[in-house]
């Protein structure tokens, strides 16, 4: 039985609900969340709950040695969480460049940067959790130990990864990754039990000691241990040094609406800033060539300009607050012409990352992303522990000269970004899209989407989806209407239409009623998704 053939076109409905609801890429993730809710923990305690499960249940886009982000909803106020780890302080440019690197490494120790995830459940759980963190941790702990069966989504990239890695990570650092991904020397086919007992024991250990252990004690020696063998720089001084950042979210207003994000060194500001310049421009108008043109120019303009600028809010040549002002945007926006532009190009690699919302009864609501950047990141996996480390320190420039460039205890420009929506002062809700650099493009087609056309969460992430890789070249989905490619085409775009909507993103929206309280939410067709309910 081939589990990922479709023959026939399927429809997902809104799904509704009053007491709670969590919504995210695995259905075993979302209802870890919904047993935390039921149990009388909250919002906050339910993403917890749902990220904890998801570096068990979804692996190729995460895990305990990512990072993450959190946008929270509570007493009628946004917070916002920045979880990225810096790099280690033994590192800089001259030691690499004497190693023979002109630029990062994709994988092996030495893209590696400290990991937030561990402190991110800590912080959140602290400051507006009403459970323990053991007791959210219980669920991805139970999981670890006693195993799951792979859905279809997940079994196709880890057999994706593995293909890729058993013929490129040769050398004994990534040993441990084929012992803990591969045993037996195969992959987990679709339906087929996993289990990893020390990932169990490490999510125990991170809850019982409310992360400290990941960070000053017997696991923090592991890794320090690990990295000195192989010739990393993570240390246990890094991580013990650690903490995670409490930061003021910024927005732009997009017709009425005020759409949130967490500010540099991430990248969802470039959501804003083509949000921003778009508003400036002629009204959108439904299945239109040139909607989606000067869309598509926005989203070049701001993309452009943010990898120039976005790194450290210290280190960027300029303001956020210019670049989310309304001259700058109209200076970007009449530059846009009726033909196709081609501004400097860049690669985007792809992204492994997964994101949830989460919302309850008393109003409460998270916006959470969590990844290990490229699919599995590193490569690098502590023995017997389940910690898959990421490779997010492949973002920095190796350019001294530019914003970006690698600098002991820096954080790069990141990729992974949750998102807000509120109107009028009030909670509209959550929602995101994960997947690299498509993450921006995800939110402004989800902001354009329901703000413009008024379609409901579930028929916003269905849309097919266009995305800008470089120059003027645009991938779009196997259902991008036909008329609409040939149109754009003649406007100058290299359309080129994609054999699989894997690349484009996977995005989960919760949005609340502010008169009765009521949830309505969408999960993401393109992958797993599920949405558990009360």
């Amino acid at each position: 039985m081939d589990y990922l053939y479709h023959p026939f076109s399927a429809k997902r409905h809104t799904v509704f609900a009053k007491k709670g609801m969590i919504a995210t890429s695995q259905p075993l993730a979302a209802q870890a969340g919904l047993d935390i809710l039921k149990q009388g923990g909250n919002a906050i305690d339910a993403a917890i709950a749902t990220a904890a499960a998801l570096t068990v249940v979804e692996p190729t886009s995460n895990g305990i040695g990512g990072d993450a982000f959190a946008l929270v909803w509570t007493k009628d106020k946004l917070h916002g969480l920045n979880a990225s780890g810096p790099a280690p302080q033994s590192i800089s440019i001259q030691k690499l460049k004497e190693q023979g690197y002109e630029k990062m490494p994709m994988y092996g120790v030495i893209p590696i940067t400290v990991p937030g995830v561990p402190a991110a459940w800590a912080q959140l759980s602290k400051r507006f959790g009403k459970l323990s963190l053991k007791e959210v941790l219980l669920p991805a702990i139970r999981y670890a130990e006693e195993g799951y069966p792979l859905t279809p989504i997940l079994g196709k990239y880890w057999k994706l990864a593995y293909n890729r890695f058993k013929d490129s990570l040769t050398t004994e650092e990534f040993t441990a990754w084929f012992e803990t991904f591969a045993p037996n020397g195969s992959v987990p086919e679709i339906g087929e039990m996993w289990s990893s007992p020390g990932h169990a024991k490490t999510l125990l250990a991170i809850g019982e000691t409310n992360a400290r252990d990941f960070y000053e004690g017997k696991i923090a020696d592991q890794i320090d241990a690990y990295m000195k063998k192989h010739g990393g720089y993570l240390s246990k001084a890094d991580l013990s040094s650690y903490n995670v950042e409490w930061v003021d979210p910024i927005s732009v207003n997009y017709r009425g609406y005020d759409v949130w994000e967490i500010p540099p060194n991430g990248q969802g500001m470039i959501a804003l800033m083509a949000l921003n310049i778009y508003k400036s421009l002629n009204m959108p108008i439904w299945q239109n060539a040139d909607t989606f043109h000067y869309q598509m120019e926005a989203m070049k303009l701001a993309f452009t300009d943010g990898k120039a600028f976005i790194t450290e809010q210290n280190d960027m040549p300029i303001s956020v607050e210019h670049l989310l002002s309304d001259e700058y945007a109209k200076s970007r926006g009449v530059t846009i012409r009726a033909e196709a532009s081609n501004p400097e190009p860049y690669e985007l690699p792809k992204g492994g990352t997964v994101y949830l919302a989460t919302a309850d009864e008393e109003g409460n609501m998270v916006s959470y992303i969590q990844s290990n950047y490229m699919g599995f990141g590193s490569g690098i996996v502590i023995p017997n522990t389940g910690i898959a480390l990421q490779n997010r320190g492949r973002d920095f420039s190796l350019d001294e000269a530019h914003p970006n460039a690698l600098q002991p205890g820096k954080r790069t420009f990141h990729t992974i970004i949750p998102g807000f929506l509120t109107k009028n002062g009030k909670a509209v809700g959550p929602f995101g899209v994960m997947g690299g650099y498509m993450q921006p493009q995800g939110h402004f087609q989800v902001v354009t989407n329901t703000i413009d056309y008024l379609l409901s969460p579930q028929a916003t992430l269905d849309m097919p989806r266009w995305q800008w890789v470089k120059g003027k070249t645009i991938h779009v989905e196997p259902e991008f209407p036909n008329y609409l490619v040939q149109s754009l085409i003649r406007k100058g775009h290299d359309i080129q239409m994609t054999t699989d909507g894997g690349s484009f993103g996977r995005g989960q929206i919760i949005w609340r009623n502010p008169e009765t309280g009521v949830l309505q939410g969408g999960t993401e067709s393109r992958t797993d998704g599920a949405i558990a309910v009360w």
